[in-house]
């Protein structure tokens, strides 16, 4: 198949849109299908194992980390685009790439899909908190009944954000396909060089956290974990590998609590290189965001066979679901920290949620859900055919 993505974020912006998109871009190049994407350019080009087309693109106030790509200047690329003959497009964001995709799928005459990564009934408000919540999520929920309308088809990747737009009153066809993990992609890292690189020695007990480093994630919540954790665990000590708005927050709140010898900032770490080497370090996976439509990283965690103390809500709720591979804890303080301390002093109980959650890691491979992906787009292109034939016939 021929197939086009949209999306206003891509590396080398960090997140798991990015990884999502360039994880099932590179498998079904693997299996032979061409694909293309349609991205903002940034300051800071990259490149990648696929075709990008990069649109100029302005900073947005709301959010410095990423770019609003110039409607004028994508839209030059239609007559190329018609060329190609794609099969379909997939759009990944509901920003400017949703309406440019709606746009693209209508002058090609090729059938559309879009994922939906994000809860934002959840998110807004931590990025416009000058409006009331509620009004946030009365929006949230209109834009998102308005946007699915459209589509020929959605991704959703998890039961519990399926049910969540159910309750919206979208009736749009949808599956639930998450984003696999890359057979080996973060089982080969090297605990001990990463310790080294970093200045940390190999007695220390360490909680990691790898992902955005932004308000939603709830990484204020780990700095009072390890604030807890630290009173009975002196030595212990909290990673947090990733960047983002609330980095400097953080960091003041980190040296407001007295956590200075306690948290680590290790910044944006390379996917290919240094990431598995990270994993590989922890000696337990923290995690605690409400709004994730996945959480991904919990299972690259496992992959490398890392165990996880986690909140169970709405994504990881899905992936914590069987118990295997690490510990739910809720939100609160004392709770999540006992947690982490047993995984701590239970050398038994690590090593059996060790080996549960290389296992279970296996079993979520992106050959599965790419698999999973195709029969979406092929369902998306018969049907649009059929319709298109039937139109042709009655006039």
């Amino acid at each position: 198949m021929r197939i086009l993505k949209i999306s206003d974020v891509y590396f080398p912006r960090v997140n798991g849109v990015s990884t999502s998109i360039r994880t099932f871009a590179r498998e079904l190049q693997q299996q032979g299908h061409e694909v293309t994407l349609i991205a903002p350019a940034y300051p800071t080009p990259l490149d990648d194992h696929f075709e990008v087309i990069r649109i100029p693109s302005r900073y947005l106030f709301v959010d410095p980390e990423d770019r609003l790509m110039q409607r004028r200047s994508l839209r030059r690329h239609l007559p190329e685009l018609h060329r190609r003959n794609f099969d379909i497009i997939h759009i990944h964001t509901p920003f400017a790439a949703h309406y440019e995709g709606i746009w693209l799928s209508r002058q090609l005459g090729i059938p559309v899909v879009e994922t939906y990564h994000t809860y934002f009934e959840e998110y807004l408000d931590k990025y416009l908190p000058w409006l009331p919540r509620k009004v946030l999520r009365y929006a949230a929920r209109q834009f998102s009944r308005t946007q699915c309308a459209v589509l020929d088809a959605m991704v959703v990747p998890t039961r519990p954000m399926l049910d969540v737009l159910h309750g919206y009153g979208i009736t749009a066809p949808a599956s639930i396909i998450p984003t696999g993990i890359p057979a080996g992609a973060f089982s080969s890292g090297d605990g001990t060089r990463f310790r080294a690189r970093h200045n940390i020695a190999t007695n220390r007990q360490l909680m990691l956290y790898v992902g955005r480093v932004a308000y939603e994630k709830n990484i204020g919540f780990l700095l009072r974990v390890i604030d807890r954790v630290r009173r009975s665990h002196p030595r212990s000590l909290l990673v947090i590998a990733g960047e983002g708005p609330a980095t400097r927050h953080l960091r003041r709140l980190s040296t407001s609590l007295g956590l200075d010898h306690h948290v680590r900032f290790v910044g944006y770490l390379s996917r290919e290189h240094d990431l598995p080497d990270c994993y590989a370090a922890g000696d337990v996976f923290t995690f605690a965001s409400n709004t994730e439509t996945q959480g991904l990283v919990l299972l690259e965690a496992m992959q490398a066979g890392t165990p996880v103390v986690s909140t169970a809500v709405m994504g990881t709720a899905e992936v914590m679901a069987d118990r295997r591979g690490g510990l739910v804890a809720t939100e609160d303080v004392d709770d999540f920290a006992d947690k982490v301390c047993r995984l701590f002093d239970d050398p038994a109980l690590h090593a059996r949620l060790r080996a549960q959650a290389a296992a279970k890691a296996a079993g979520w491979s992106v050959r599965a859900t790419t698999a999973r992906l195709l029969e979406v787009y092929e369902g998306c292109t018969a049907a649009y055919a059929g319709d298109r034939n039937g139109a042709i016939e009655s006039a």
